[in-house]
């Protein structure tokens, strides 16, 4: 028997709202190409960006052409050779730079087909930072296109928070906490550029992303109490399910073991019998236990995430 979560972080409603799994179907047909994780990363990414545009109180229309870039942003790194692209260990400072080029091959890429041509600032300007920092052009605050400083804090979350080749997963709160400390001045920005005081990011988005969290984590929290409540229930009944079958062990007469062994019937489930019994109770009450300590890191986030400020 599994027991799993019907919860999912990035939860597709809003995109489904919108209608785009239909207006990017052929742009979700070029991400197969993709490894499996950056797949996942620029559907993730994705769904970050309709968030926030639903936050910003953009256009629908506005929305959908973000999305689409969102699940762009990361199309160039199908000609990133596999080795840099996959190492499980940290790049050096050559493949760093050959992994740079992903935002000036996405761009290539989007100029020559007909279909991507609108979306080209995803893939070319998510790592630009508004003060100046970013590659591949260095653009500064006003030059950055306001979809593309969307996509960069979409990304730079979800890269955080989610394990790549070479990183660990690190809390919700402490990425939040990497990204308020980017909307702070840089010493590294170059001078006269007239915006060293911006910081990397979009305080404003990145306000709202903090909304989209905590908005998230609680309806998390939600649904892993409902999860706690429903294997709680259920060791209740494995545990009546194991009085009864002692009670059927050690009852010395005919007619008793035969009332506790149809009482026990009436309390398994399908696919359920007292030969496997112990074995699900136990995966009930592993998952009871790691559910309940999910829980607990959950109130501890959003309490934390909760005092955030930009």
């Amino acid at each position: 028997m599994e027991f799993k979560e019907s919860f999912n972080f990035y939860d597709q409603t809003y995109l489904k709202s919108y209608n785009l799994d239909k207006a990017i179907q052929y742009q979700l047909n070029l991400l197969d190409s993709l490894d499996l994780y950056t797949r996942e990363h620029s559907e993730n990414v994705a769904t970050i960006t309709c968030n926030l545009c639903k936050k910003l109180h953009l256009s629908k229309n506005f929305t959908e052409y973000c999305v689409t870039c969102a699940y762009l942003h990361d199309i160039g790194k199908m000609f990133i050779p596999a080795q840099i692209l996959q190492k499980p260990t940290k790049l050096t400072p050559e493949e760093y730079e050959i992994m740079k080029t992903h935002t000036t091959l996405g761009y290539r890429l989007c100029l020559k087909d007909r279909k991507l041509r609108p979306y080209y600032a995803g893939p070319y300007y998510h790592h630009e930072a508004l003060d100046g920092t970013g590659y591949p052009q260095g653009l500064t605050k006003k030059k950055i296109p306001f979809e593309s400083q969307i996509i960069r804090v979409a990304d730079e979350y979800d890269a955080l928070v989610h394990k790549r080749q070479y990183k660990t997963h690190i809390g919700i709160s402490k990425a939040l906490e990497i990204i308020i400390e980017n909307t702070k001045p840089s010493p590294d920005a170059p001078p006269n550029t007239g915006f060293t005081k911006a910081g990397k990011v979009n305080k404003l988005i990145v306000k709202k992303l903090i909304k989209v969290v905590i908005n998230d984590v609680e309806y998390e929290i939600v649904l892993t109490s409902d999860y706690v409540k429903y294997l709680k229930n259920e060791l209740h009944r494995y545990n009546k399910i194991k009085y009864y079958i002692e009670k059927m062990n050690s009852a010395t007469k005919e007619a008793d073991k035969h009332y506790n062994y149809e009482y026990i019937k009436m309390l398994l489930k399908q696919n359920e019998s007292i030969n496997n019994f112990e074995e699900l109770h136990q995966e009930v009450l592993t998952a009871y236990t790691a559910k309940k300590e999910t829980l607990k890191q959950l109130y501890e986030e959003i309490k934390i995430v909760k005092r955030l400020r930009v």
